[in-house]
């Protein structure tokens, strides 16, 4: 009997049943985490469905092992995402046979000895694009490369530097990423490299390096540079006792750029890289090919070559008892019980991914292609499959910790909150290596284990201040995970939760019509006052959290308040002033430093900052950063991505942000439309149904714009290959006006597609010239789009269509473009940016497409 398919609308319903009527934590499950086959049938009709799948599916693993889960155990941890949460791959990957993928959320890849040629620069850029299209975010090292002006031999007499081979692999990135499919991209180089100051510039030149975030690897002598104002000595080879290139810099002067180019686009990342690798339990084994080269795209799992990475939340504020009460406590017991059951489950987790990867090899291994061809994605697999057992590397994490402040009664950025959240990550690191080393006992090591490589690790040594038994039992039984632990954004999969992912907004006034955020949320009138003294009633949606401590508080949530009631009300709650933008932001930095502590891999997190924060306060936040132990760090000054990267003029010189208030040029307006027009064809699905739209473009910016359902019947028969042509217009003897496509086959012959403006239905024709008519007249993309947002159509089927030209439009957003008055569903900051066509939020990394 086969398995039973669902409509998205039966699915969506189930799911709106399950999520207590949350759009759109219905909406997310069911088009990024149900079970779908290639086709788009869905096979799953809640997360309940889901939740046993995996509960079934590593229960299977159980049984290899002594003292097994149940399956029903697991379903119950996992269940309404309340205690135990897998991340993206896994919650996707797992148990689902419809697809080859890796249950990875992230990877790094490089060449384990020199890599500083062509052939090895495309073998890299080949093996990421591998890994891209089965859903994993890649990091690498660029710090092998020459830099720029060495000899090389052969007909180039000399090397290009680090930038072209950034933009190789942005462009890779962007490739892949095309369709709805994954692509995000860590691009590193060591600041001792020569073309450091190269690399940093190269994300603020207009249309560059856009499918690649990019960090610096920043080293203790550098750092000390820069505070005590002394020289720095870059050289090549970065490592070598005996360097080919030598070159004295001012350390200051190379840190101010850092600073400033952080500050105006958020760009690059700082990695702290001797406390990386000084921390590092894993490079304990660097002699054994576990040597830490970069970090995965967000910054959270350093890791060496061919190594991954499965990650795994925990759901903090389930172990506040009381929540918000005068007697809430922290169910600490539950809480290690847990921990030891999730880094239990994580290592179940690495034996479906050594299946995963059989999958994808035996794939590779059936696929038509000649042997050479399929060589290099084969290898790449066989290597990833050592590093993952030999080091059976886990990323346990954490969400909802900023809830869990609040509703302890505790204000964030107080020292006593601070402390608390400290004791809550120590406890966890304690009980999760504790589990590792009682797997160690059941199921063996980890292959390279040796307490003789690790007795100096400061990490380690950490542990067995803390424990004594525990480190006493790790020496005798070794530890079945070479690292356990991270804290990485938890993006869509805190919609699930319902919680926030960390330290972000949980009250938020919402006004007018907005639609809330959450069905738990409230909606209440206020009197509402203005600067002038005039009054009205307003309305503002209460945050589900803080509708929770009202309620804990004796506050009725169906009352209309004044605005001075609720200012008192909020001023009372621990949500006040802890805020992204109300924090310390020291005292954040601080914060992490002291929780990193109890992390072996590291803690993805960004500091935001208000639009008016200064280029000193981003560096002292930076020092701070680096003083108190953090392994990495990134700052987001409100507005930093807009205007930054403005459209070149015809003498290619860029504009600078204070040039021009917009973040690109006004159009010359164009009265008399050409003949001609390149065209760009852009394809998407909407449910079931496959759209198309015809782009015309004067200059490289849209002009008009024809779409509808892609019909065969209609005579779109349209290569999938063709993606650009020519929109060309005709005039009949009668004076009437049409338009044809035209675009060149295989062999080069041209082929017309006669009356694109008859092709589709005649009210989806009306609607486009509308919007073609304010595209030609230069309103900039962002307002086309909100234009469209805004048109209030009865039919579903237009409204399928509007949805469809928003899609269309937004590929031609500058990148970095911020998207005002909407906020991030994760994290519910207003930090929107688009990104090829994407919304991606700057604050926890969430992302988007469609």
């Amino acid at each position: 009997m086969g398995q039973m398919v669902y409509s998205f609308d039966e699915a969506y319903e189930a799911s709106l049943k399950y999520f207590e009527g949350d759009e759109l934590a219905a909406k997310v499950w069911v088009n990024k985490y149900a079970l779908k086959d290639a086709a788009g049938n869905i096979y799953e009709q809640s997360p309940v469905d889901m939740h046993w799948r995996l509960a079934n599916e590593i229960a299977r693993i159980e049984k290899k092992y002594e003292n097994p889960l149940s399956a029903q155990e697991l379903y119950d941890l996992f269940d309404r995402f309340k205690y135990i949460v897998p991340q993206g791959s896994p919650m996707t990957g797992i148990g689902n046979n419809h697809q080859i993928a890796s249950l990875s959320n992230c990877f790094v890849i490089g060449m384990d000895g020199p890599a500083d040629s062509y052939g090895a620069i495309i073998h890299v850029d080949e093996e990421q694009v591998q890994l891209m299209k089965r859903r994993g975010g890649v990091g690498h090292d660029l710090s092998h490369i020459r830099p720029k002006g060495s000899p090389v031999k052969n007909s180039a007499l000399t090397s290009t530097g680090l930038v072209p081979f950034m933009e190789r692999y942005s462009n890779s990135t962007r490739e892949v990423a095309q369709d709805g499919r994954r692509g995000a991209l860590m691009l590193s180089v060591s600041i001792k490299h020569p073309d450091a100051e190269s690399f940093i510039d190269a994300k603020m030149e207009q249309g560059k390096v856009t499918g690649a975030n990019v960090s610096v690897k920043i080293d203790d002598d550098f750092m000390r540079s820069v505070v005590d104002k002394t020289i720095y000595t870059q050289q090549y080879p970065v490592n070598s006792s005996n360097p080919v290139f030598v070159k004295d810099i001012n350390a200051e002067a190379l840190w101010k750029k850092i600073v400033h180019n952080a500050w105006r686009s958020a760009e690059p990342g700082v990695l702290f890289w001797d406390t990386i690798i000084r921390e590092s339990v894993p490079d304990c084994y660097a002699d054994l090919g576990f040597r830490t080269v970069s970090t995965n795209p967000c910054g959270e799992i350093p890791l060496c070559p061919y190594d991954s990475c499965r990650l795994l939340a925990i759901n903090l504020y389930s172990y506040v008892v009381n929540p918000f009460k005068e007697d809430a406590y922290f169910d600490f017991d539950l809480f290690k019980k847990h921990v030891e059951l999730a880094q239990r489950i994580m290592d179940d987790i690495i034996d479906l991914e050594s299946e995963k990867i059989d999958s994808i090899l035996d794939k590779i291994n059936s696929d038509p292609e000649l042997e050479e061809v399929k060589a290099v994605e084969r290898h790449l697999w066989e290597k990833i499959r050592t590093k993952t057992l030999q080091g059976r590397r886990t990323g346990v994490g954490i969400t909802a910790e900023g809830d869990m402040i609040a509703a302890m009664g505790l204000r964030y950025g107080t020292e006593e909150a601070t402390a608390f959240a400290e004791e809550v990550q120590r406890t966890l690191a304690l009980a999760a290596y504790r589990s590792s080393v009682n797997m160690a006992k059941e199921r063996g090591p980890f292959q390279i284990y040796d307490s003789e490589k690790e007795k100096n690790n400061p990490f380690i040594n950490r542990l067995a201040s803390a424990e004594p038994d525990l480190y006493t039992d790790m020496v005798k039984y070794g530890r079945r995970n070479i690292a356990c632990l991270t804290i990485a954004p938890t993006g869509t999969t805190s919609l699930m939760t319902q919680s926030t992912s960390g330290i972000e907004p949980v009250f938020m006034p919402v006004y007018k019509r907005r639609r809330k955020v959450n069905p738990n949320d409230v909606q209440v009138k206020v009197d509402f006052v203005d600067e002038n003294g005039d009054s009205w009633e307003e309305y503002i949606v209460f945050h589900h959290k803080f509708v929770t401590w009202m309620e804990a508080k004796g506050y009725p949530t169906a009352k209309k308040y004044t605005n001075e009631e609720i200012d008192n009300m909020v001023a009372e709650s621990p949500y006040y002033k802890a805020t992204s933008n109300d924090v310390d932001w020291l005292q954040k930095v601080k914060m992490q430093g002291r929780m990193q502590k109890w992390v072996d891999h590291s803690i993805s997190v960004t500091v935001n900052l208000p639009a008016d924060a200064s280029e000193e306060l981003v560096n002292t936040l930076y020092i701070e950063a680096w003083k108190s132990g953090c392994k990495g760090c990134t700052i987001y000054r409100d507005g930093s991505r807009a205007g930054v990267l403005i459209a070149a003029t015809d003498n290619n010189k860029e504009k600078k942000e204070e040039e021009c208030g917009e973040c690109y040029e006004r159009p010359a307006i164009v009265q008399r439309r050409p003949k001609e027009l390149e065209a760009d064809v852009i394809r998407f699905q909407n449910n079931k149904d496959k759209w198309i739209a015809f782009i015309g473009l004067l200059d490289g910016r849209p002009y008009e714009i024809f779409t509808g359902i892609a019909d065969d019947e209609e005579g779109l028969l349209l290569p999938k290959n063709v993606n650009q042509g020519l929109i060309i217009k005709r005039v009949e003897e009668s004076g009437e006006k049409s338009y044809d496509f035209q675009f060149k086959n295989k062999r080069g012959y041209k082929t017309t597609i006669e009356g694109l403006d008859s092709k589709f239905n005649p009210e989806f024709w009306n609607y486009a010239k509308l919007i073609s008519g304010v595209l030609r007249y230069g309103m900039p993309i962002d307002q086309v789009i909100k234009l469209v947002q805004g048109l209030d159509l009865d039919s579903e089927k237009i409204n399928t269509w509007k949805n469809g030209v928003e899609r269309a439009l937004k590929k031609y957003l500058p990148n970095g473009s911020e998207v005002k008055g909407q906020k991030c569903p994760v994290c519910e900051q207003e930090t929107l940016i688009y990104q090829e066509g994407c919304l991606k939020c700057t604050n926890c990394g969430a992302s988007k497409c469609g």
